[in-house]
């Protein structure tokens, strides 16, 4: 299993949000952030393999880059926001990390899954 997971429900409609683009960060020494991979959330609106099972992430300052402008006007909802960004930090300690996003049309939240 990747080391990092997601997973997004739109609480709007009580689905999982399929077809959200989703990008993983990491940030460097200099503050700026480089994109590790990206994908699209699958029918149960997940992505499998954001990373690839045998990557471990260094300590460090990592972020997730949810494009929800793009999913909203898909299902024809309003967006007050264009994107989600959860910014987080991990130890190094090549444990899993599942972050998850509650979605809607005019908010979102997040917590440290499991």
């Amino acid at each position: 299993m990747s080391q990092i997971t997601t997973h997004v429900l739109d609480t709007a409609t009580g689905l999982p949000a399929s077809n959200l683009a989703i990008t993983l960060f990491a940030q460097q020494p200099d503050g700026q952030f480089i994109a590790l991979n990206s994908g699209i959330t699958n029918s149960d609106g997940r992505l499998p393999g954001l990373l690839a099972d045998d990557v471990v992430l260094a300590e460090g300052t990592y972020k997730v880059l949810f494009e929800t402008r793009a999913y909203h006007e898909a299902q024809q909802q309003d967006c007050f926001y264009p994107y989600a960004e959860v910014v987080f930090s991990i130890p190094g300690d090549g444990q899993h990390y599942h972050i998850p996003l509650l979605l809607s049309p005019y908010g979102y939240s997040t917590y440290r899954g499991s």
